[in-house]
């Protein structure tokens, strides 16, 4: 089947973005540290499974997508990102197929439909939806769209009425998976007039359930923005007003035309710019530019040309960022489905010119080979910037040095991977660029907290911390980050202190547990540590030293047999000091007479070469 042969090139393209690594461009708090992926288990699976469909990601609703991250944790771990750039891959082979399916569904030949489909599927400004995991979203909406279009364009053909089930199931798997999705009876619309030349008042009644999820969707993804504060609607973050915001849109959408023929500039953010420049004033004139195309397409019966540019609006508008969802004003993804329609264009006319010159065939394959080749290797390439955070926001510095948070991710980048210099030079820039920056000067002191060796990086990295504080005092976490600077400097109480107003701000926050309970375990108020350290595993269950901890500090409460429970706990998870666990349970069977279990735990401290055994205590077993 000659879809297949669309299915493997594009393969090839992306294969370079199947060893990438994860980034800190959201994949954390999609993902790697979201606590619902991070704790799933049997246990909680579908107490897990009944948060993510209830709650939103910074802002976000797509439960589906992030249910599908939980079961590669559960089923995978995040040690082998190889198989979650593989699931992202394969989703978007399924995508190119389907195009394929639906050009031909539509009218097109083989030549036209693989064609289509090839452009969908190695087309560069795929990229970020392909490479990087978090735009699964992008890949999973897509199939289910995709598939809900195959179905009504056959509905068209056969008005087989069951197939209004399928389209209806993969619609609201589609909505699930990202809020896009929204366009799809638009969508529907195009393929209405492409094939019946016209609109039908039905065309829009037995559609009506579709709009309403559409609806219902839409304003409930508006509420969940504004609820986490990524959505600016009048002059927030950016200094546009409404107005100007038209004008940004009009110019994305003029980026988003010429991207499509000339691929160049590539970025996975595209900051706004600092004043609001001149040229984007004249680009409001391609909207009636683009009316007065479609309206001349209308008339003259130049079906393709009014159905691949309303495939492409409807698909688009929403994404133009008038009301600025987000920190940059283009983004390559958001052409991921919309491209669609300029697609089907492209292999409309390529069918028709070759029906209509068959002898020009071979220098006409010749030239859209070429045209596959370069943007096939220019893909082939792309992928690579998606290698981890470091490649990422150095591609990005690349082209933007203006703004901060570039270089803010990549010292953090930097910072995880030991890179001490090179991390505390892109912080350094970040905050001379701007001074109001309680993040930055939070990551730049948990930079010199951990490479403090004495009293001084400390007190550097205090006064960091004291700067954040000032900046944004409604950040739990840069009390809880004060607080165990405080402790190291030996402070207890300042540390304390600290600690409580950040758990206060920021009761979710496991790490401020696990400190206060150091403290509470140093100045001998086990009582008080117990409970940070259940606090702290309610929302971390899988810490063995946490619940060894556990354990030692109910023992010195006198609590044994609590004490046993939660050192079995540590024994159930994977660590390198199981034989301390075992030699510590043995101790606390030996205290309440439980001797042969003593004896075993023991004998299997023992096994493991735990060193640290009272001889004493040995001898007592004979052992």
């Amino acid at each position: 089947m000659p879809g297949i042969l669309a299915v493997f090139i594009t393969f090839i393209c992306f294969s370079t973005a199947i060893n990438n690594e994860f980034v800190n461009w959201d994949d954390d708090r999609n993902f790697y540290e979201n606590p619902l992926v991070q704790t799933i288990d049997d246990k909680n699976f579908w107490d897990n499974t009944k948060d993510i469909f209830t709650s939103g990601v910074i802002g976000n609703y797509n439960p589906l997508t992030i249910w599908t991250f939980a079961l590669e944790k559960k089923w995978i771990g995040f040690e082998k990102p190889i198989y979650w750039h593989l699931d992202n891959i394969y989703l978007h082979l399924i995508c190119v197929l389907l195009v394929y399916f639906i050009a031909g569904l539509l009218g097109l030949g083989w030549q036209g439909s693989v064609f289509v489909a090839l452009l969908f599927g190695i087309h560069p400004m795929r990229v970020e939806s392909v490479a990087w995991v978090t735009e699964r979203k992008d890949v999973l909406f897509g199939v289910f769209y995709l598939a809900a279009l195959l179905q009504y364009i056959k509905f068209k053909k056969d008005q087989n009425n069951f197939r209004w089930v399928w389209m209806t199931i993969f619609f609201v798997l589609s909505l699930l998976s990202k809020i896009q999705a929204v366009s799809l009876p638009l969508s529907m619309m195009a393929v209405d007039y492409y094939i019946d030349k016209k609109w039908h008042i039905k065309s829009v009644i037995n559609k009506i359930p579709f709009f309403i999820l559409s609806a219902m969707t839409g304003l409930y993804g508006i509420k969940m923005l504004k609820e986490f504060g990524s959505l600016a609607t009048v002059e927030d973050t950016t200094n546009f007003n409404f107005l100007e915001r038209l004008f940004v849109g009009a110019f994305s959408f003029i980026i988003y035309l010429i991207k499509l023929v000339v691929p160049f500039r590539m970025s996975p953010l595209y900051p706004y710019p600092n004043h609001f420049p001149w040229y984007f004033w004249p680009s409001i004139l391609i909207f009636p530019i683009v009316i007065l195309i479609m309206y001349r397409a209308y008339k003259n019966g130049q079906k393709v040309v009014f159905f691949g540019l309303s495939f492409f609006i409807v698909n688009i508008i929403f994404l133009l960022q008038i009301l600025a969802a987000g920190q940059g004003y283009l983004a390559d993804r958001f052409t991921y489905m919309a491209y669609l329609g300029l697609f089907f264009i492209a292999g409309y006319y390529l069918d028709a010119y070759l029906t209509k010159y068959p002898e020009k065939t071979n220098t006409l394959f010749s030239l859209v080979g070429i045209y596959f080749v370069l943007i096939g290797f220019v893909t082939f390439q792309q992928n690579k910037i998606w290698k981890d955070s470091g490649t990422l926001w150095s591609h990005v510095l690349k082209y933007y040095q203006a703004t901060t948070l570039p270089y803010g991710n990549r010292a953090n980048f930097y910072r995880d991977k030991k890179m001490y210099t090179e991390a505390l030079s892109d912080y350094n820039k970040t905050i001379s660029m701007k001074d109001e920056q309680p993040q930055a000067y939070n990551s730049r002191a948990r930079l010199y907290f951990d490479l403090a060796k004495g009293r001084d990086t400390l007190l550097l990295a205090l006064n960091d911390y004291n700067k954040a504080i000032k900046y944004d005092p409604t950040d739990g976490e840069f009390l809880v980050n004060r607080g165990a600077t405080y402790a190291r400097l030996g402070d207890i109480e300042k540390a304390i202190l600290d600690f409580n107003a950040g758990l206060k701000l920021k009761p979710d926050h496991a790490v401020g547990y696990l400190n206060r309970s150091i403290m509470y375990n140093t100045t001998g108020r086990y009582d008080l540590a117990v409970q940070d350290i259940t606090s702290y595993l309610k929302l971390n269950p899988y810490n063995p030293d946490l619940w060894y901890e556990k354990g030692r500090a109910l023992r010195l409460l006198e609590k044994p047999m609590e004490a046993i429970e939660a050192y079995t706990q540590a024994l159930n998870l994977k660590s390198n000091n199981i034989g301390l666990y075992f030699y510590e349970r043995s101790r606390t069977y030996a205290g309440v007479n439980m001797m042969k279990e003593a004896k075993a735990d023991l004998q299997q401290s023992i096994q493991l070469g735990f060193n640290q055994i009272d001889p004493a205590y040995r001898q007592q077993f004979g052992l």
